[in-house]
């Protein structure tokens, strides 16, 4: 079987003497993992970046078994990024998140072009950190745990969402969520709409909010905690005072 594919790098680690075996996002196809045929050497390290845009070419004898792939770099990568370490800690997590929810060779095209779509804000520093946490949410749909913020679980109103059950992962407004708010979680409205801006502790709120959903739905069935990688990237925001 042999198919070309546009893909970003999630990660990629040494295999053998001078290989390495590379997982990708793919477009069409989700994430594969390829050995890449000198991988290991000086040349191809500073091309096997997570973040890094390729063409992927793949082939494989007996589908199932660990196929091999020749990459085509697009653009320059995430090089844009190397004197930002808070966006390349931003990329990291996000390679790491998508490595570790998408299931390997199911077709998750949503999840690339999330994933496409935060690579371009990483530049923005005001602006990426909710994006990641739309990226995740945007993860959550894709894997078919969408949460939904269109009216309160509980009346059925349209206004005043300020909650969300951390059962269900559905709105709650603030009158039927008042004797309940501290077990439910906030719901900052930059989730709502892209013109609730941003207040303070709304970043925090929103990573809180995900990423319980990640741990409930996603990675807690697979018996994984929530990735290192996004952890760190929290302490680096709460350090920078951008939670």
């Amino acid at each position: 079987m042999e198919w070309e594919d546009d893909a970003y790098i999630l990660s990629a680690r040494s295999h053998g003497e001078s290989g390495a075996i590379v997982e990708l996002l793919t477009e069409t196809r989700g994430r594969h993992a390829a050995h890449v045929a000198g991988g290991s050497s000086r040349r191809m390290r500073s091309l096997l970046q997570p973040g890094a845009r390729v063409v992927a070419s793949y082939r494989v004898r007996i589908e199932g078994q660990l196929g091999s792939a020749t990459l085509e770099p697009v653009g320059e990568g995430p090089s844009e990024l190397f004197d930002d370490p808070l966006a390349l800690s931003g990329l990291a997590a996000a390679a790491a998140v998508a490595g570790g929810a998408l299931p390997e060779r199911e077709s998750h095209p949503g999840a690339f072009h999330a994933f496409d779509a935060l690579i371009g804000a990483l530049s923005m520093p005001d602006v990426w950190p909710a994006i990641f946490v739309q990226f995740e949410a945007g993860l959550l749909r894709e894997l078919g745990f969408g949460l939904d913020f269109s009216k309160c679980a509980a009346t059925g109103v349209t206004e005043d969402l300020i909650w969300v059950s951390p059962r269900t992962g559905r709105a709650v407004s603030r009158e039927a969520g008042a004797p309940y708010a501290d077990k439910l979680l906030p719901l900052p409205p930059f989730m709502i709409s892209a013109r609730g801006g941003l207040g303070e502790g709304d970043i925090r709120a929103g990573f809180d909010l995900t990423g319980h959903f990640l741990e409930q739905f996603v990675f807690g069935p697979l018996n994984k905690p929530l990735p290192p990688a996004r952890v760190w990237l929290l302490d680096r925001l709460s350090d920078a005072g951008r939670l």
